[in-house]
This record gives C-alpha cells, sequence and structure tokens, in this order.
C-alpha cells in the first residue's frame, strides 16, 4: 500500500512538469529543451532560499519566478535572436547548469534538518508517503485551477490560436512573439515549481537532477493522450496529471518485477517511445484486421 501512495504522491508532483510541458509541447508546438535546466533551476534556488532561512512556500513561488526567467531567456533568443527552437532551448539549458552551480556554490545541497513543505505539522500526522499526496493534489488543483481560469480569457484563446496557427494569429492582430514569450515562461514557471517540489520531496537538489526530466513530461503528455483519447482543452490538463500517476504505476510494476533502478531512465524512455508508436500500432491492426476481414468475405 505504501509503495501504490508513494506513486501517487510523486505522480501528482511529476504531474506539474507535464503540465508543463504540454502549454509549449502541444498548445504552441514548441519543442522546449529548456525544461531539463529549468526543472533543476527551479530545486536549486528553492533549496537555497530555504537553507538561507526564507519559509519554503515562499521559496517554492520563488522557483516559479526563476521558471519564468529561464523561459524568458528562450523566448527572446527565439524571437528576438531568431535562433532556431531546439537551439534556443540547448543553450538556455547548458547556461542553466552553470546558474544552478553558481546559485547553490556546490553541485549537491541538503535539506537535512530544514524546514520544508512536506514537514508542514497537520501533514507529520498522516501515515507514510500520505503528504506527498495531499502537497501534490494541493498544488496539481491550484495549478489547474489558474490554467484552466487562464485559457478561457481573452489572452488565453490568443495563446492557443498562435499554437494552432501562427499565420492566421497574425492576421487577426495578434503579437504571436508576445504569446511565445508568455507561453514559454508560464511553463517554465510550472517546470520551475515541480523540481523545488520534488527537491524537497527528495530531500535535496543536486545539478544533473534535470537529465532526462523531458522524457518523464513527455510521458505524462502521451499515456494521458492514449489512455483517455479525444479530450477537450480542460480534460486534457487533467488527462496529463493522470497519465503521469500511470506512469509512476508503470515504473512501480517494472521495478517490482525485479529490474535495477539504475535502469530507470532506459525503462523511461522504452515506455515512452512505445506510447509514441500505440496509435500507429493500433491503426496497422486495424487495417490489417480490415484486410483480413475483407479477405474472409470474399472466399
Amino acid at each position: 500500500m505504501s509503495l501504490i501512495t508513494s506513486a501517487i504522491g510523486q505522480g501528482l508532483m511529476w504531474g506539474i512538469l507535464g503540465v508543463g510541458l504540454f502549454l509549449t509541447f502541444r498548445v504552441l508546438n514548441f519543442p522546449d529543451m529548456t525544461v531539463e535546466g529549468t526543472f533543476p533551476f527551479g530545486a536549486a534556488v528553492a533549496v537555497t532560499a530555504i537553507t538561507h532561512g526564507m519559509p519554503p512556500l515562499l521559496a517554492t513561488l520563488l522557483a516559479f519566478v526563476a521558471g519564468m526567467l529561464a523561459g524568458l531567456a528562450t523566448g527572446l533568443l527565439y524571437t528576438k535572436g531568431k535562433i532556431p527552437i531546439l537551439l534556443a532551448g540547448i543553450l538556455v539549458m547548458t547556461a542553466l547548469y552553470s546558474i544552478n552551480l553558481r546559485v547553490m556554490g556546490k553541485a549537491n545541497v541538503s535539506l537535512l534538518n530544514e524546514n520544508t513543505l512536506f514537514k508542514a505539522k497537520f501533514l507529520t500526522r498522516l501515515p507514510q508517503y500520505f503528504d506527498g499526496v495531499v502537497v501534490g493534489f494541493l498544488f496539481v488543483l491550484v495549478t489547474l485551477l489558474i490554467l484552466i481560469y487562464f485559457l478561457q480569457t481573452e489572452l488565453g484563446q490568443a495563446f492557443i490560436a498562435t499554437g494552432d496557427n501562427v499565420t492566421m494569429a497574425r492576421s487577426l492582430g495578434i503579437k504571436t512573439d508576445g504569446m511565445t514569450i508568455m507561453g514559454l515562461m508560464v511553463s517554465n514557471g510550472f517546470i520551475g515549481i515541480a523540481g523545488a517540489l520534488m527537491a524537497q520531496s527528495n530531500g535535496y537538489a543536486d545539478v544533473s537532477m534535470g537529465i532526462g526530466v523531458i522524457v518523464i513530461g513527455l510521458a505524462s503528455i502521451i499515456i494521458g493522450e492514449v489512455a483517455f483519447g479525444e479530450l477537450t482543452m480542460n480534460q486534457r490538463l487533467v488527462a496529463v496529471i493522470l497519465g503521469s500517476i500511470l506512469y509512476r504505476f508503470v515504473l512501480l510494476i517494472v521495478l517490482q518485477l525485479g529490474f535495477n533502478t539504475d535502469d530507470l531512465k532506459l525503462i523511461s524512455a522504452i515506455v515512452l517511445a512505445l506510447a509514441l508508436m500505440l496509435p500507429t500500432l493500433q491503426q496497422r491492426f486495424h487495417v490489417q484486421k480490415l484486410i483480413r476481414n475483407g479477405v474472409s468475405r470474399h472466399e
């Protein structure tokens, strides 16, 4: 039971990363590589702030601001510097590695004996791992409410239109460069929060903790889409969270089968590849089934 509870808590917190990536990857149609630098940047900022006496909640909100600054840098490189999408993200991601070292002062900072969101008094009375479920659920709830409200506003609709068709959006008078920058800032802000939460949950921040997180975020998105099919925009946001939880359960099952934890990155990549190929495999199977049915009728 404790493993299931832990998986749900982890899935909720990683789901915020998935939602942030969803805004750029699906809504804005922007393959943002900044995420692998923003995630540890949010963790580094939050952990450093906490170790210097800042309340955990404020430190987590500071991680959101830090993430927004990273997204702003990528957005400016892409829209104003005319640097290709992928390269702009990679440049900022690379720069953030050195910035994270500057922020923390070393490669790894521990939160041992420090106050965190997971050490709140009302959480200490809960059974093991339920603190992660409660904290994750509260942050997911706030994140979804903010985004659902935002996407229904005129500004949010302009943001969606920019991702759907840039040329059409410009013809409607939408400042698409501004929409792109705003989307990257909001997306990376939530990714920074995800980094801050995971650092507090794990009890440390590490400069290399962002390696491979884009695979986790994409897995949450793809699994949510495959599992729940055609949905409205608001429903797709919820599906990303549920996809993240399902993904943690898949990893839990794999580990229970006896695989080594050192293989988690490899397993994550394989799970994502299978999830990406599933629609193609389903279509191919459906076509082959139709062909077989047609042949049998002809005979």
